[in-house]
């Protein structure tokens, strides 16, 4: 069983969030805990947050043991990107891009297949 949990229009770019994905991706859920609250980077809140929804899900809606969860599948998507303008010299405007980004993190026991009901397939 897995369960996942999901923040949209998250504040940071896709590149920044995927470093921090990619340093939990596959951990313990213990370990990915005291790794991100001791990380500096602004993603690694935000995917703290995540799963610890994530865990919640699992414990209060399938019933599962915390201690036997892990992360089975982590990533970033794009989300909307807010456009503004920045007035220059000459009557001239610069685009200032500001994006944004959905996390996604599942976590499972490890070891148990993954069966379409699960993933929404």
């Amino acid at each position: 069983m897995q369960t996942r949990s999901v923040l949209k229009s998250v504040r940071t770019s896709t590149l920044k969030a995927r470093l921090v994905a990619d340093q939990i991706r596959g951990m313990h859920v213990a370990k990915a805990i005291d790794l991100l609250e001791h990380s500096t980077k602004k993603a690694s809140k935000l995917f703290l947050k995540a799963l610890l929804s994530a865990i919640a899900n699992a414990e209060n809606n399938h019933d599962m043991d915390i201690d036997e969860l892990s992360i089975v599948r982590v990533f970033v998507d794009q989300g909307p990107v807010m456009k503004r303008m920045m007035p220059r010299a000459r009557g001239r405007g610069d685009r200032i891009l500001k994006p944004s980004c959905h996390l996604t993190v599942v976590v499972g026991v490890a070891g148990q297949p993954i069966t379409d009901k699960e993933t929404g397939d």
